[in-house]
């Protein structure tokens, strides 16, 4: 009798949850909506921004052409590459090395496992190192801060070399740790052999990666960023000048560092904002030190003359419900958590395009914050950007009963 009871209560069970898969079927077998209009999806354009000249009515043109090695202009919050060449072919980084080095010393300062104050004693080898110079002295304490200012200022070598014995002990278990954020943070193009960037066999990065880099440094550590637009650095009465020329050229520039050698040639990594919108430009080898500034204007003005900031998304706002599976509920709403900005050729929004593409088959437990698809965007049928659709909600795993019916559900997807 309760093997009988049993198994009707099955039968029965099964026959709810196939019921409920058939009424559910035609719904869901719909035909994917078509890619929708970045109108139906987006906040108004950034209440700021200034009116688009008239004389942009026409096509956008072409990035100049950059007299370098390699050379990317990055539009920072987005990532879109706006103009590129050899972008991602590994070249000597030269001083931009110390970008990363920085980097480091900064998530170690936010970590608070080290401190501006702290006393970093001068190696035989620090003081030693070859090319640019902080000018410290062997065997003496100087303060973190001042080091890592000479560093980023006067891109000095022995600085960088005095930092990374202080951090890690020496300087190749520090290297382990800048390899460690490179891959990180996507650079799968580069690899550092030395915290200074003196010529090395596999010591490379890329303009691509370069810009990653920089765009991170921005992100994560805005207070620390604000150093690199110092212009000059006074220690032991020696007064260091910033090697980036265009901080004195162009009052947008905030940053970001130089680098040179004989193999290398100029490089230069530069960072600006006007009104809503960052650009970030990566020259690796020009011809001197005046062409790698020229070059990296060049790159500059042409981002903010012909492309203008967009709202894609505000922050929170819903994209779209997307189902969930054997959760306490069966949809989630989804969209981006912070505003999300792209760089639009002006008078182009127009011809904007949205995708968004729910993950499939999404299971609970979903926490909010959770990457739950993607957004797709097109001009005129050209992709120019990707977002992350995120979970604006947490969605905890349902009862038994609901893993039950959902996962018969399933049988029927």
């Amino acid at each position: 009798m309760k093997a009988f009871f049993t198994a009707l209560c099955l039968a029965v069970l099964l026959s709810l949850t196939v019921q409920a898969a058939v009424s559910q079927k035609p719904q869901e077998a719909a035909p994917p909506e078509p890619a929708k209009p970045v109108a139906a999806l987006v906040s108004k354009p950034l209440p700021d921004a200034k009116p688009t000249p008239t004389a942009l009515d026409g096509p956008v043109p072409e990035a100049p052409k950059i007299a370098a090695k390699a050379h990317i202009l990055m539009e920072f919050e987005s990532g879109q590459s706006l103009g590129e060449n050899n972008a991602d072919e590994r070249l000597e980084p030269a001083s931009l090395t110390k970008i990363m080095t920085a980097y480091v010393v900064f998530r170690e300062l936010a970590q608070g496992k080290v401190k501006l104050d702290d006393q970093v004693f001068i190696s035989e080898k620090a003081w030693r190192t070859g090319g640019s110079k902080s000018f410290v002295e062997v065997n003496k304490k100087i303060r973190l801060e001042d080091l890592l200012k000479g560093m980023l200022i006067q891109s000095g070598n022995d600085a960088s070399v005095a930092l990374a014995e202080h951090l890690a002990g020496g300087e190749d278990t520090f290297v382990l740790m800048m390899n460690h954020e490179a891959q990180r943070l996507g650079m799968t193009n580069t690899h550092f052999v030395n915290s200074d960037g003196l010529p090395k066999p596999d010591h490379y990065s890329s303009a691509r990666d370069m810009a990653r880099l920089a765009a991170a440094t921005i992100r994560d550590f805005p207070d620390f960023y604000a150093w690199y637009a110092i212009k000059e650095f006074t220690h032991h009465g020696i007064k260091q000048h910033n090697r980036n020329r265009l901080l004195w050229q162009d009052e947008s520039v905030d940053g970001i560092k130089t680098g040179h050698t004989e193999g290398a040639g100029f490089c230069l990594v530069t960072s600006a904002k006007r009104e809503n919108l960052r650009m970030i430009s990566v020259v690796f080898g020009a011809s001197g030190d005046s062409a790698r500034a020229q070059e990296s204007q060049k790159l500059l003005n042409y981002g903010f003359r012909f492309f203008e900031a967009y709202r894609l998304a505000a922050a929170g706002s819903e994209l779209q419900k997307i189902r969930v599976w054997k959760g306490q509920q069966r949809e989630l709403s989804a969209g981006v958590i912070q505003a999300q900005n792209l760089a639009v050729p002006r008078n182009q929004v127009k011809h904007l395009e949205t995708r968004v593409i729910p993950q499939p088959r999404l299971m609970a437990p979903v926490e909010q914050g959770q990457t739950v698809g993607e957004i797709m965007v097109f001009l005129k049928g050209k992709e120019i950007g990707r977002f992350p659709l995120q979970a604006l909600e947490e969605v905890p795993a349902g009862s038994w009963w609901r893993w039950l019916i959902d996962t018969v559900l399933l049988w029927f997807q």
